[in-house]
């Protein structure tokens, strides 16, 4: 992802997070947002030292003031991490944080004592990873078929994979499509303001089709963790996260299409208590590569190659329409431990009952799709038009489009609960009650191969999907 193209959309996940300046990072290169002002230290001695060390070092700076360093939150809580002030938010742009760089170099000795970090900034955990989605939602016909189509396996309730989507919430008519009989959860707080459809509404709802398309035997629960435009700090990811676990115990599998890069190899400081219950509890905890077309690390999915986490964590990268390749956006590497449909897929977004018409007012960027035909609304600047069912704005129409309760939809977002799908399906159909034990049977058994940049990799195809034709476009000039 280029800078330039990060800097354009760093005013829109600004604007769904008021109150909370936010910087660019490392230093200006647009790799992640975080929160300016703020470091992130576990509970107890370590934020103490933290505190202390940041204080003296500023102390000691001609150019910093240590009069800001201060708690900045509570002292313990169930994450086991507490944020801590060291400057002030509302200084300087968005591009870095003087303060906040300062006070993790502060620290690089004692981590260097300790062998592990102690300080991290607090960044932001995105569905747009990296401020443009993979594409925006499309509107598909009242007669189009889905992509994955519904498997017949039956649901039954006593046997029935429980499958918690950590997302938006649901759509208000949801249940007027009859896939999603078996799917509750939070509803979406606001689906339009002012007349416009909020960035990432029927997020959650379309996932919960895919998911139920690929192993009706599920019951699922759609959390609205991320209802906030799909943006939320990490210092609160951690305790929303307990809060979906909470609220109906821990399930078989969680879907989680969101996450962050931050510049290091150890995951993420926020969700480290999480994410050692995770491991303790026997869930498997499916999450999205991210469409940052990088080889970075993105948390929490990258916690699938850090020792003790194989069998609980399974990282997912998006193929491209055809199945053969990697799709152009999605993140690589060796931390990404298998890759399933992620173009073009067909789901429900909207009920059934009338038809519902939405107001696009995104601002994405040209040719973030590297060329590929397929619909995309990332433009720069935005377009006034109609993003019609081929994708195309037309400069004197308003940019309204109609939902008949289908969509099609892009981006590694969608290949995580396509993945998520086939391991509830092989639990189903093998009578596995463990899921971590059916994701190993999985990948073991299933000999299909994409390649990804060269790499021969695990792709995991539903047997429903049907492949897109990918044509290549001319490159923009």
């Amino acid at each position: 992802m280029a800078p330039q193209r990060f800097h354009e959309q760093f005013a829109q996940i600004q604007r769904s997070m008021p109150g909370v300046p936010l910087a660019l990072g490392p230093d200006d290169s647009a790799e992640f947002l975080y929160e300016k002002g703020v470091v992130l230290a576990r509970d107890g001695e370590e934020a103490r030292l933290v505190e202390d060390t940041v204080r003296t070092h500023f102390t000691a700076a001609p150019e910093l003031t240590a009069d800001r360093v201060r708690r900045a939150g509570p002292e313990t809580n169930r994450t086991g991490v507490t944020r801590i002030q060291v400057g002030d938010p509302g200084h300087g742009d968005g591009g870095g944080d003087l303060a906040v760089a300062h006070a993790l170099r502060a620290l690089r000795e004692h981590e260097g004592r300790a062998g592990r970090r102690l300080v991290s900034r607090n960044h932001v955990v995105s569905i747009a990873v990296n401020a443009c989605p993979g594409d925006e939602p499309v509107p598909a016909p009242r007669t189009a078929r889905m992509n994955p189509a519904p498997e017949s396996t039956p649901h039954d309730p006593d046997t029935a994979v429980a499958v918690l989507v950590v997302d938006t919430g649901l759509m208000h008519d949801h249940a007027d499509a009859p896939l999603l009989g078996h799917v509750r959860g939070d509803r979406q707080v606001e689906e339009t303001h002012d007349g416009v459809l909020r960035q990432y509404v029927g997020h959650g709802t379309f996932i919960a089709g895919l998911l139920a398309a690929v192993a009706p035997n599920t019951d699922i629960t759609v959390r609205g963790t991320l209802d906030d435009a799909g943006a939320v700090l990490e210092s609160d990811f951690g305790h929303r996260l307990f809060e979906a676990v909470d609220a109906g115990g821990w399930p078989d599998i969680i879907s989680l299409s969101a996450g962050t890069s931050n510049g290091r190899l150890d995951g993420l400081l926020g969700v480290d208590a999480f994410m050692r219950e995770l491991r303790a509890r026997g869930t498997l905890l499916v999450a999205a590569a991210g469409n940052n077309a990088s080889a970075t690390p993105f948390w929490p999915a990258a916690y699938a190659d850090l020792p003790g986490y194989a069998d609980a964590v399974l990282s997912v990268g998006a193929l491209r329409g055809d199945g053969e390749h990697g799709a152009c956006f999605s993140n690589h590497g060796h931390w990404v431990k298998a890759y399933a449909p992620g173009e073009r897929l067909t789901s429900v977004l909207t009920g059934f009952e009338t038809p519902v018409p939405y107001v696009y007012q995104h601002s994405t960027y040209d040719a973030c799709r590297f060329g590929f035909h397929y619909a995309c609304t990332c433009q720069s600047p935005p377009h006034a038009g109609l993003l019609s069912e081929d994708g195309d704005n037309s400069p004197d129409k308003p940019d309204q489009v109609m939902f008949e309760g289908y969509a099609h939809w892009s981006g590694t977002s969608f290949a995580t609960p396509v993945a998520a799908g086939m391991v509830a399906a092989h639990m189903t159909a093998h009578k596995e009650r463990d899921p971590r034990a059916a994701r190993r049977q999985l990948l073991a058994s299933h000999a299909q191969y994409a390649e990804v940049r060269g790499a021969h990799v695990p792709a995991l195809r539903p047997p429903t999907w049907r492949p897109v034709p990918v044509q290549r476009l001319a490159p923009p000039v």
